[in-house]
């Protein structure tokens, strides 16, 4: 996946287009990160950046940019369909590990525990 594609979807957008993000991700995360679970290796870091992205103490920009890796994660029909076995998830691993590489300061322990109880609440 190019990076230009990547940084258009990481764009920042306004306060609306974020709410909407947001709502959708609220909606659509945990039923796609089990489904992703066992394609994505650093799930562990999606959770904790989803639980930062939730947390109103973050700087508003760099919820803005998780939101949005977050929102194209969860989208049913992206650069390549999620329903391909072993590729499916390739696009949405590019996209939300720049995601969280840019914003990896602003992962705070607390979001990160938070990550861990849920995912092996999820076993």
């Amino acid at each position: 996946m190019e990076d230009v594609k990547i940084g258009e979807i990481l764009e920042p957008v306004g306060k609306e287009e974020n709410e909407s993000r947001e709502q959708r991700v609220r909606r659509k995360f945990w039923s796609t990160a089990k489904r992703a679970a066992r394609q994505i290796p650093f799930m562990e870091d999606v959770v904790a950046g989803y639980y930062c992205a939730l947390d109103r103490d973050t700087p508003f920009r760099v919820r803005g940019m998780l939101l949005a890796a977050l929102a194209y994660f969860v989208l049913p029909i992206d650069t390549i369909p999620d329903l391909f076995a072993g590729i499916g998830f390739t696009d949405d691993m590019a996209v939300l590990m720049a995601a969280l590489a840019a914003v990896r300061a602003h992962i705070t322990p607390a979001h990160r525990l938070a990550a861990k109880q849920a995912l092996e609440s999820e076993d």
